[in-house]
């Protein structure tokens, strides 16, 4: 038997990971979610810092000491703006995106199994050689990232400082794939998994109306096809909750000294990510100021 904890497993292409997960043989899936509907889902919000203690809390009674073989931290957002603050009082998006799954890679770690994995969803733009059209990070600093207004480069566009938080937010996955994969004596295996541009999803639910109706048109089949065959970054959602689900039950490992894997015409790659994701300090920093945040003693 298999267990796999999973989030971001009830829209988009993590749906389709879940489906799949929850069909294979000898696997048990736990899936947080904030409106859990049936199966072995848990109350999740990464909004809320007590939420995610609760769910790990949860899971780890529900588990009864069996040891986790595959942690999932697929769940993400984008905003229009960086205005937002969770309970916590950090902006949003990066707490969503980078505080939350690290606080329950974190409170996990004891329950994984020897040589488990850990997949932490990420972007290609977190790169800027990738060329995309979202704002390039332009740090990792995650007190400045959990409380924009005290960062100096702000954008004063919304739209633009909306993206960075994003853009950021993946850098910060990551270098936080990296601190994981370094840590312990479990032989643990980390991989920041880049599903390249996936149409259609719910992560675009939270931005404005015409980029709602292009981003769902856009992952329209009719139009995803030709679009792919000039893009090599355009992925279906099928092809991007298989290629995750993959990487979950082993059937696709990262070769030795890689974390980084990325999904380009539907096959996953294993290219370096960006420079600074690549770089030492910022991991190190990182990891110790989002200790520091979520209130976890290093």
């Amino acid at each position: 038997m298999s267990t796999i904890v999973m989030t971001g497993g009830t829209s988009g292409f993590g749906a389709i990971t879940a489906g799949r997960l929850a069909r294979s043989k000898g696997v048990r899936l736990i899936l947080g979610a904030r409106r859990p509907a049936g199966g072995e889902q848990l109350p999740l919000d990464l909004a809320e810092l007590a939420s995610v203690r609760a769910f790990a809390a949860s899971a780890r009674e529900r588990l009864g000491g069996t040891p986790v073989d595959a942690l999932l931290l697929n769940a993400g957002m984008i905003l229009p703006d960086v205005t937002r603050r969770t309970a916590d009082g950090f902006e949003t998006t990066f707490a969503v995106n980078h505080l939350a799954p690290y606080l329950l890679a974190r409170l996990l770690l004891p329950v994984l199994a020897d040589k488990a994995i850990i997949v932490l969803t990420t972007s290609g733009t977190h790169d800027p050689a990738t060329g995309a059209s979202l704002a390039p990070p332009r740090h990792a600093d995650a007190e400045l990232l959990a409380h924009p207004d005290r960062d100096p480069g702000l954008d004063h566009r919304p739209r633009r400082a909306g993206e960075h938080a994003y853009t950021a937010a993946k850098l910060c996955a990551v270098l936080t794939a990296r601190s994981l994969a370094e840590s312990g004596d479990r032989r643990l295996t980390a991989v920041a998994y880049d599903a390249g541009q996936v149409f259609g999803t719910g992560l675009a639910k939270d931005l404005p109306f015409p980029l709602r109706v292009a981003w769902s048109l856009l992952g329209s089949p009719v139009l995803r096809w030709p679009l792919g065959r000039l893009d090599p970054h355009l992925n279906s959602r099928a092809a991007a909750g298989n290629a995750l689900a993959d990487l979950a039950l082993g059937l696709a490992t990262p070769p030795d000294g890689h974390v980084y894997a990325a999904l380009r015409r539907a096959r996953l790659t294993w290219p370096q990510p960006s420079e600074r994701a690549r770089s030492d300090e910022p991991a190190r920093a990182l990891w110790e100021d989002s200790a520091r945040l979520v209130r976890l003693r290093d």
